[in-house]
């Protein structure tokens, strides 16, 4: 499905660290900061040790204890568990049906006057709706921490979802359009913000043995942060490619009734992090699990992302049912992901399409 690709370029930038001495937190750390802040077009980034500690200090940075936190009903664990982490309240809103990213319209049902941020996710390297949650936030004087996991290089509007406020976090986990093996990257351009995510990231240190406020060790290694340097440099021709494979996936699948391709809203530019498209089985007549098999039988490797909704993961029990969120309830059912990874060759996607073609049609004949 993924394909990790680290050429002589990281293992020199690597070995480069290794022989400095310098492994910890360093100048390879700031310098990836500086590169990746200047990419997305925020004034500051912070560089963490995962997504999930991304995520973890956002949410410390801007709630206190007892905050609602609107989060979509399905993404990755993380986006939720780090709300219940800082002490927040979770609150799960059903997510749009075409971009599967948090439906505006839901959310805003769902306020009460204790809201006070919204976490959207830029689900598979679909830009959520960023004008309207945008609106929605101003409107009810919330904050925003943007899950951008899966998005790096995604655009909206011809701006990177990486320069939005108030804070977007990354991660740079194996799977990732930009890998670090682990780290992850919270973005801002609100210099008060950036000072306080580098106090929590490091024991609330200001200075040599002073420590202000309580904090953790989830510093990036400049081991990481070398390999991520090298990453970078590349994004923009593996998004080219990642692009490329996505857009023959889906002239190759878009007239296949039982399948529908993953949508691109108008002014967005997709990051294709995952290619996932929606299967209905009944058309198909054959439930997903087959459908992979049939799949693998042909030498094509799928995965699912993800097989529940949040609300039914027993650490959210009692956050809803399957009636109050249709749409993420489905999806958990019928999503399925074909590999788009810049590793593949033209002749890699002709057989993919070809592939599902001929599953599709075992039963469409």
């Amino acid at each position: 499905m993924a394909q990790v690709r680290l050429s002589a370029d990281e293992i020199r930038a690597v070995r480069q660290v290794l022989k400095s001495g310098q492994l910890r937190a360093g100048l390879r750390t700031a310098e990836f900061e500086a590169r990746f802040a200047r990419a997305v077009g925020a004034r500051f980034a912070v560089a963490v040790s995962s997504g999930t500690a991304a995520l973890d200090l956002a949410y410390r940075a801007l709630l206190k204890p007892g905050d609602e936190v609107m989060v979509p009903d399905f993404t990755f664990v993380a986006t939720a568990s780090m709300v219940v982490a800082v002490g927040a309240k979770l609150v799960f809103a059903d997510v749009d049906p075409d971009t599967l990213t948090l439906d505006p319209t839901d959310v805003e049902r769902r306020i009460t006057a204790r809201t006070r941020a919204l976490a959207p996710v830029h689900l598979y390297g679909q830009p959520a709706d960023i004008a309207s949650l945008a609106r929605l936030a101003r409107r009810h004087r919330l904050k925003i921490i943007w899950d951008a996991a899966q998005a790096h290089g995604a655009r909206f509007r011809r701006q990177d979802v990486g320069s939005f406020p108030d804070l977007v976090c990354y991660s740079f986990y194996p799977t990732k359009n930009i890998t670090t093996g682990e780290g992850g990257m919270v973005t801002t351009s609100n210099e008060g913000l950036a000072a306080e995510l580098r106090l929590l990231r490091s024991h609330g240190e200001k200075g040599r043995y002073l420590h202000v406020r309580l904090g953790f060790n989830l510093r990036m290694t400049d081991i990481a942060a070398a390999i991520g340097l090298a990453q970078l440099a590349k994004l923009p021709a593996a998004l080219e490619r990642r692009r490329r494979n996505a857009a023959l996936l889906t002239k190759g699948l878009a007239d296949i009734p039982g399948i529908k391709t993953p949508c691109i809203c108008a002014g967005c530019e997709h990051a294709f992090s995952l290619y996932t498209a929606q299967l209905d089985p009944k058309t198909l007549r054959m439930t997903r699990d087959e459908f992979q098999k049939a799949l693998a039988a042909r030498g094509v490797e799928t995965a699912v992302h993800y097989p529940r909704p949040l609300h039914r993961q027993p650490i959210f029990h009692g956050h809803g049912s399957d009636r109050d969120f249709p749409v993420s309830t489905r999806l958990a059912e019928t999503v399925v992901s074909l590999p788009v990874h810049p590793g593949l060759s033209l002749r890699d996607v002709r057989q993919i399409v070809r592939a599902v073609r001929e599953v599709a049609g075992l039963t469409l004949s």
